[in-house]
This record gives C-alpha cells, structure tokens and sequence, in this order.
C-alpha cells in the first residue's frame, strides 16, 4: 500500500457525513478520478479500466485501488501523486489510503482493445480517410541540412499553440531524436505489444532509437524488415488523438520514402534544404518523390539560410550568406512549376549557433528562447502552417447529395 495513510491529511468536520451524504461524496471522488489523466495514454484512469475499487468509510476516509497498466510503469509516482491529489482535494474528505496494483492479462487485453475502437488487427489509423490528424513528412535531399533540428523546433512550437503533437523518427539508421529531446535513455512503455510513445514537453515521442537494446547498436535492416519496422511504429504505437504527426524522415528517396507514401497517402511533405545549389537540386528531388506517391508538398524551409554577424571593424552586424543565397526559392519555384501548384517558401531560418546548442542539451530552442533569431524563424513557421487552408483533393467530405 503506497500513499497517504488513513490517519493524515485533513480532517473532517465531526458529523461530515451527516452535512454530505455517504452517496454524494463517494460521487465526487469519482469526479475527481474522471479528471485525472494517464500520463502516457493522455485518458482520463476511469475511461481504462484503471480504478479497481473505492470506498469511503464513515470517518470520510477514502480506500482506493487503481491498476497500472503494466507492473514497474515508469509513471507510477506521477499517477500516485495525480489521484491523491484528486481525491484530497474533493471537499469533506478527511484522507486517503491508496494502492497500486496491476492490470492483469485479461484487462490489459480489454483497454487495447478499446483504444484500438474495438479494432483486433494492427491498422495504421492517420491511412483512414476520416483521419483529422495532419500528417508532416519532414523531407530533404541529402543530410545535413537541419531537418531535424526544423522537425523539433517545429513540433515545440505547434505545441506550444495548444495542438496535441506526435513526432515519429523515421530516420530508422541515423535516428537523431532522441538526442535533440534529451530522451537518450527513455524507453517507451509496452503493452501486450502496444507501444506507449513517450511524453516529453507537451509531446508525444517515439524513434527506433528508444527500442534498441543499447545506444551504440547498429541498425542493419533491408527493405522488407525496415518496411515492416515502420508499419510497427505507426500501427502498434498508440498515438491517440492528434492534431499533428510530424515524422522527421531520411535524408533522399530511398525505401522509407517509398514505404511512407504507401502507408501514408493523405501524409504532406515539407522539404528542407539549404542555400547552395547542390543542396537545392537534390531538394528538389524529395518534392517530386512525394509527387509521385500522391502526397502533396506543401511548402520549402531554407535552412541555415544566413548568418548575423557583428562586423570587428564598424561594430555593425551585417548579413552573411555564409551557404549561398535563393536556394529556398530556387526549390520552391522549381517544384511549384513542376507539380502544376503553388508551393510557397515558407521560413528562411538562419544559421543561429543557439539552435545546435539547444539541440546538443536536449531542450529545443523554441522552448527556451524565443528571442534568437533561429527561434524567431521557426516559430513563425508553426503560424503558417496553422493558417493555411487544407486542400479537399482526395478528402472525404461527408456529404450526400440531394435530389
């Protein structure tokens, strides 16, 4: 038994029960239960079966049993401190004595079940058409542009607006998420093989680089074992209900492109690039990629585009185009010519050294100071992405025609 022992906590007015019934507080602390949230499957413990049993004896004294999902959950103490929490702070209960148990095979089951909508076989649920979920495919040519510090930043930002966010490494060899999201030694919950993504600043986080046995284990996997890893980590991960998926992909167009756009074909794609042409030219390879898997590009992020600097001579700061100049534009006007509509460039982020640093700490730096320029940038592409029009191309509208 863990928790606040009987005795402790405040206590009631003498003849408590007598001012509110036995019924009517035992009806509040099932109120207070309702509102507390599991941390990793963002639902409410009594919608999952969670809370086994409560009673309140005649001195208000509330007995509790709520069930983790698996034996040693990593969220055990939050969830301890979420339902004491609670239930203390119903009026006219005088204290708690709380245990936590486990689900058994049987419940366990039985809440996968539900949150799979009473669906058995292991479905990719943003492939429905009904999907409201956005999903963003973070795309480049070739490495070493920055699209994951963009996937992180960008994820961080749209978060922040108060969107419900879930970001997939799909970069299945050269997973770098982890890293960035100072989640190095996290390892996801599973249940009876449904994976929990892990909660982190408001987001909701998942990369092959969680499920390896150690960190320095290599990855060798051909097309059919890779192809079958992402179905995994997009059907047997419970993403639950999502305003956007952003999945920070390969470099190039390779196999998880191709798999991507099959598994995903109502999935967008902004690509990143640089300014150098080299990078430009193979940029504009990842948007026809996605072209020719039916999934449309929605706009071009420059990357590292240029750098501020305080000049030693006249102690003025002054543009540099430390990698060129136009190769955001260059791409976007490229793409937009050749899928037949308009992609815009949407963010020219510069090179700020902040965003590398946020990055080697583990903290984006959209979550910590929005005052660099990086920061500036990126955040003001989580706006346009909010304030853009979906297209209905492909949607299904729901309606039926009359007459």
């Amino acid at each position: 038994m863990v928790g606040r022992p009987s005795r402790n906590g405040p206590r009631a007015p003498e003849g408590n029960l007598q001012g509110m019934s036995h019924t009517a507080l035992l009806d509040a602390v099932h109120h207070a239960l309702s509102g507390v949230i599991d941390p990793e499957i963002k639902r409410p413990i009594t919608d999952l079966g969670m809370v086994e049993s409560v009673t309140v004896d005649e001195d208000s004294v509330v007995t509790l049993t709520v069930l983790l999902t698996i034996p040693g959950c990593p969220m055990k103490s939050t969830i301890e401190h979420d339902v004491t929490a609670a239930v203390t702070g119903v009026d006219g209960v005088a204290g708690i004595e709380l245990t936590l148990g486990a689900m058994n095979d049987e419940q366990r089951a039985a809440m996968k079940l539900q949150l799979r909508g009473g669906v058995t076989e292991r479905t990719i649920p943003f492939a429905d058409e009904n999907s409201l979920t956005q999903v963003i495919l973070v795309a480049s040519g070739k490495g070493g542009v920055g699209k994951s510090s963009v996937t992180v930043n960008l994820a961080m930002a749209l978060a922040a607006r108060g969107r419900a966010v879930g970001v997939l490494d799909a970069d299945i060899y050269g997973h770098s998420i982890p890293q960035m999201m100072g989640l190095l030694d996290a390892v996801p919950t599973s249940i009876d093989g449904m994976i929990m993504p892990v909660p982190t600043m408001g987001l909701r986080v998942i990369s092959m680089g969680m499920l390896k046995s150690s960190r320095d284990q290599v990855i060798a996997w051909r097309g059919p074992i890779l192809d079958r890893a992402l179905h995994q980590l997009l059907s047997d991960v419970y993403w639950g209900d999502l305003d956007y998926l952003l999945l920070d992909l390969p470099p190039g167009t390779g196999d998880v492109a191709l798999s991507l756009g099959q598994k995903l074909p109502n999935a967008e794609v902004l690509v990143v690039t640089t300014p150098q042409q080299a990078a430009a030219e193979v940029a504009e390879r990842a948007g026809t990629m996605a072209s020719m898997m039916n999934q449309r590009v929605i706009g071009v992020v420059e990357n590292m585009a240029y750098l501020d600097a305080d000049c030693p001579h006249c102690g003025n700061t002054h543009r540099v185009d430390v990698f060129g100049t136009g190769g955001g534009a260059r791409v976007a006007a490229a793409l937009t010519q050749r899928l037949g509509y308009d992609i815009p460039l949407l963010a020219e982020v510069p090179l700020d050294p902040a965003v590398r640093v946020a990055g080697d700490e583990g903290v984006p730096l959209v979550a910590t100071d929005l005052s660099r320029p990086g920061a500036v940038a990126l955040d003001a592409l989580a706006d346009r992405l909010i304030a853009r029009r979906r297209p209905l191309a492909g949607r299904k509208l729901n309606l039926t025609p009359v007459g």
